[in-house]
């Protein structure tokens, strides 16, 4: 493990367990990068609530479920505070609003099919909030490093929003749309990726770590292009895929990050 990657495996250690606080956002790309984590969140959330429901790698889905609320939780207080612009401002005291409703959900009773729908719906309310402030966050910064971070950001959330559809229609609350909704996430995140590899602003470790990426792709798409079958070893394969996946794209955007502040 190279030591640029250290910082990601203290980020991915927070996402599994009780963590220290975060430092606060101390500029716009900053910003970007925990814009972009609470859309991660928002499906990441979802896909741990639906592999609990189908007792699915519990532990480790617990886990991820009450470190990722807590995250966000913490994050949307500082995207808050930080919000340079009035509207932006207001963008994220709707998120507050739609993100309360939504934590209710999740926490509020044993997961089950009937309030699995509502998870599908709220994680895609708070989704299009969360993805609405990352954008005006980068359209603040008015730099292309601040696209870059927007770009990397959201592959992490694609990363998720695959395996969120594909527990969810294993789970039978996935509704008719899941299928092209997997399909969709996986052309965005092959096309986000070849932007990404052509990006001129590319640093050597970021080359690597984009190579990284590509690399557990291949083992993430093989699983999700697999049924889902009694024992759930097909599901629980998407369960561990999509934690590799976003490992790797974690450290991705924080060499974009630095990079940006540089």
């Amino acid at each position: 493990m190279t030591s640029i990657f250290r910082p990601v495996l203290l980020l991915l250690a927070f996402l599994l367990a009780a963590p220290p606080a975060l430092a606060q956002i101390t500029d716009v790309n900053a910003a970007i990068n925990k814009a972009g984590r609470e859309r991660m969140l928002s499906q990441r959330m979802a896909k741990a609530y639906f592999q609990l429901g189908m007792q699915v790698d519990v532990d480790r889905s617990r886990k991820v479920l009450d470190a990722s609320v807590a995250l966000f939780d913490r994050q949307l207080v500082e995207l808050k505070n930080f919000a340079p612009a009035p509207e932006i401002k207001d963008t994220y005291l709707k998120l507050e609003k739609s993100w309360l409703a939504y934590k209710d959900v999740l926490l509020g009773a044993v997961p089950s099919q009937a309030n699995g729908a509502k998870v599908l719906q709220l994680s895609e309310e708070v989704l299009a909030l969360a993805h609405q402030g990352t954008v005006q966050l980068e359209k603040h910064s008015g730099t292309t490093a601040g696209r870059l971070v927007n770009i990397a950001g959201r592959q992490r959330m694609l990363s998720q929003r695959l395996a969120k559809f594909y527990q969810a229609a294993a789970w039978g609350v996935g509704g008719t749309t899941a299928a092209a909704e997997i399909d969709k996430a996986r052309k965005e995140f092959l096309a986000a990726h070849q932007e990404l590899s052509a990006a001129p602003a590319n640093t050597s470790p970021i080359k690597d770590g984009l190579a990284l990426v590509n690399q557990q792709w291949i083992f993430f798409d093989t699983a999700l292009g697999q049924k889902p079958d009694k024992d759930k070893s097909q599901v629980t394969n998407v369960a561990t895929t999509s934690e590799r996946i976003l490992e790797e794209m974690e450290g991705v955007v924080g060499l974009y990050e630095k990079v940006s502040a540089k």
